[in-house]
C-alpha cells in the first residue's frame, strides 16, 4: 500500500434476515476498488455477535465479547475513512449498526464517514441523517454526498446488478471522491498535530 493510498472500511449495517443488504454492499464495494487510491476491507456486521449491554465504565469485555471484538476493532482501527451501508428501519437505522458504533470511541475520531443508504420510498435517507448526529459525537465527519437508493429491490436484477447503472455510478464517485479528499487530509492534520478527543 502507496503512501497516498487510503484504507477503506466498508460497514454492512444490517443484520436481519432476508437482508438486501448484500446486493448494495456488493454493489459499491465494487465501485470503491474501482475507484483508485483505496485498499478496500468489508466489515459485514452480520457476522459479528456483540452483546446490546456495555461493560461497567473501566471493566474491559468478557472474553466471549472480547472475541467478537477482535473480529471488528482491529478492522475499524486501521481504516482510514468508513462508508455505511444501511437501511432505514422504522424511519432510523439498525440496531447492529448502533451497537457497533457505541461499543469503540477513538477507532472513530477524526476520520471521514460516507453513506449508502436503501429503503422504500424515502431511500434509506433517514437513516443517514440520524446517522450524522451519531458519527458526530464519537468525532467523525460525515461527508455531504450520499448513494440512496430509492425502492432498491426494484432497481438490481436477479443477479445483484443495477438495471440503470449510469446515475448511481456517478453518484458512487462523488462520494468517493469526497472520502479520499477527507481521508488524505484529516490522515495528514493527525501526522501533524495528533488528535486529542
Amino acid at each position: 500500500m502507496s503512501a497516498s493510498t487510503l484504507r477503506l472500511a466498508i460497514i454492512v449495517g444490517s443484520n436481519r434476515g432476508g437482508r438486501f443488504a448484500p446486493v448494495v454492499a456488493r454493489w459499491i464495494t465494487e465501485q470503491a476498488r474501482q475507484h483508485g487510491g483505496l485498499e478496500v476491507d468489508v466489515i459485514d456486521l452480520a457476522d459479528i455477535a456483540l452483546p446490546t449491554s456495555l461493560p461497567a465504565y473501566g471493566q474491559g469485555p468478557d472474553p466471549d465479547t472480547a472475541a467478537e471484538l477482535a473480529k471488528l476493532t482491529p478492522g475499524l482501527a486501521a481504516a482510514d475513512a468508513f462508508l455505511v451501508v444501511t437501511p432505514e428501519y422504522n424511519h432510523s437505522y439498525p440496531a447492529s449498526l448502533k451497537n457497533a458504533i457505541d461499543w469503540h470511541n477513538t477507532e472513530w475520531q477524526a476520520k471521514p464517514v460516507g453513506f449508502v443508504s436503501y429503503g422504500g420510498v424515502s431511500g434509506g435517507l433517514r437513516a443517514v441523517e440520524h446517522l450524522r448526529g451519531v458519527f458526530a459525537e464519537v468525532h467523525s465527519v460525515t461527508v455531504r454526498e450520499t448513494v440512496s437508493f430509492t425502492m432498491a429491490g426494484e432497481l438490481f436484477n436477479g443477479e445483484g446488478e443495477l438495471m440503470s447503472p449510469e446515475v448511481p455510478n456517478a453518484a458512487a464517485k462523488r462520494l468517493l471522491d469526497q472520502l479520499v479528499w477527507w481521508g488524505r487530509a484529516l490522515r495528514n492534520a493527525k501526522e501533524e498535530f495528533p488528535y486529542g478527543a
